[in-house]
């Protein structure tokens, strides 16, 4: 009798060339890379602008902070920032979104769930006046992810350029607290993971700006 063949060992998957988001209408996506930075900071600056004449200095003033905070988002591994220029009437909502590529330094991948217990270690170990953050697993179409959800005092209004300057009413005064909301995903065929990061300062209404970061995040497909 022949003895039953052992199973071929499963083939590990390709990386993928790309991932495909969808967001909401009234978006806008900065491309972080040095080549196509500036360009996209201009674009949005002059559509915030559009029709405004008179405030040469806070149209100089958004452009040097997006650039700034491009070029910093761009340091730290950053692919794409996209900024909220949704409006409800005469108030522009404002959120972000930075993706950026975290290659790990382990030689196999590392599991999510090993993952979410190391970043929930890290939030035990935080400052006691720190709010302590939700860390969690879910399954998206993309695959098994961490998602962790932060509260972080906030000294001060919105930092000057923020999303839907000039006029942007809605933007908080004094002191608050912004909510970003992460996800890990790991890459497949690679150690590295893909890292989505939304913040909003609208901490009143948080749990709705969650739900969209997570369908935004739940849309989020591979590409060949």
């Amino acid at each position: 009798m022949k003895p039953p063949e052992s199973p071929a060992p499963s083939t590990p998957p390709a990386p993928p060339a790309d991932y495909r988001l969808l967001l909401p209408e009234g978006w806008f996506r900065i491309l972080l890379d040095p080549d196509q930075r500036d360009k996209s900071v201009d674009a949005l600056v002059e559509r915030q602008f559009r029709g405004i004449d008179n405030a040469p200095h806070l149209k100089e003033e958004l452009r040097g902070d997006l650039r700034r905070r491009a070029a910093k988002a761009y340091r730290s591994g950053g692919i794409e920032l996209y900024l909220s220029l949704q409006a409800v009437g005469p108030f522009t909502i404002p959120a972000s979104l930075l993706v950026t590529l975290a290659p790990l330094r382990h030689a196999e991948p590392l599991p999510p769930e090993d993952l979410a217990r190391a970043l929930a270690e890290d939030a035990d170990a935080e400052d006691a006046g720190t709010p302590v953050p939700e860390v969690g697993v879910e399954e998206l179409a993309a695959g098994t992810a961490v998602r962790v959800r932060r509260l972080a005092p906030q000294p001060g209004g919105a930092a000057p350029g923020a999303p839907g300057a000039p006029g942007a009413p809605g933007a908080p005064d004094g002191d608050h607290a912004s909510v970003s909301v992460e996800y890990h995903l790991p890459v497949p065929g690679t150690t590295a993971y893909l890292l989505l990061t939304f913040s909003t300062p609208l901490e009143p209404i948080a749990d709705a700006m969650a739900g969209l970061f997570d369908a935004i995040a739940g849309s989020l497909t591979w590409t060949e």
